[in-house]
């Protein structure tokens, strides 16, 4: 097993969880940095790909595992503000299983090895809970060792070319001095100056 295995989840699942919280319904309909997304449909992606990669570490495939998650603001459940925090709870448990990172799996259905799902789900995690906070104005403090995972990961994927189809767009350059958050948001894709446009 490689360093990626050692990422813990759990506490950039708590993090997620608190800003997940902090949503108000007022902000359901606002937009974030997914020029796609409104808050509703950000929150249903995280919802869906917690299922996703939970079941793609626990090598459970089938329907969650073989397609993307699409979102859809509108769907999100009446409990949402309780179901999301369980299903992010229950991703970051999975994880903590060694086999997890091991061994074939797959996720929108992508056969990957199980370390590579690994570090796509802490990249997620960490980059969708920096959309979150910026779209509803938290402040946002992520796991240490979940976002060197996810600079580390973004940094290797930028070196790749990038086609359609791609699930990161173009690198947004920021100065080598800048926080690693916003090394790490830049490799993303996203503009680390991003704040909701005023009304």
């Amino acid at each position: 097993m490689t360093v990626m295995s050692l990422i813990d989840l759990e506490v950039q699942a708590r993090v997620l969880s608190r800003l997940v919280a902090g949503v108000p319904d007022a902000a359901l309909a606002g937009p974030t940095p997914c020029p796609e997304y409104v808050v509703a449909d950000l929150l249903d992606h995280v919802r869906g790909l917690s299922v996703a990669f939970r079941d793609a570490a626990r090598k459970d495939l089938g329907l969650t595992t073989d397609t993307a998650p699409e979102p859809d603001g509108p769907s999100l459940p009446a409990d949402w503000r309780e179901e999301l925090p369980r299903l992010l709870e229950e991703l970051a448990d999975a994880w903590k299983d060694p086999a997890a990172w091991t061994g074939m799996t797959r996720a929108g259905g992508v056969d990957l090895p199980g370390e590579i799902a690994g570090a796509v789900a802490v990249d997620e995690l960490v980059i969708h809970g920096w959309d979150l906070a910026r779209a509803t104005g938290q402040e946002y403090v992520p796991d240490e060792a979940a976002l060197r995972s996810t600079h580390a990961f973004l940094l290797a994927a930028a070196q790749e070319e990038r086609g359609e189809g791609d699930i990161f767009g173009p690198v947004v350059r920021v100065a080598d001095g800048a926080p690693l958050l916003d090394r790490a948001v830049g490799l993303s894709g996203r503009d680390p100056g991003w704040t909701p446009p005023r009304s």
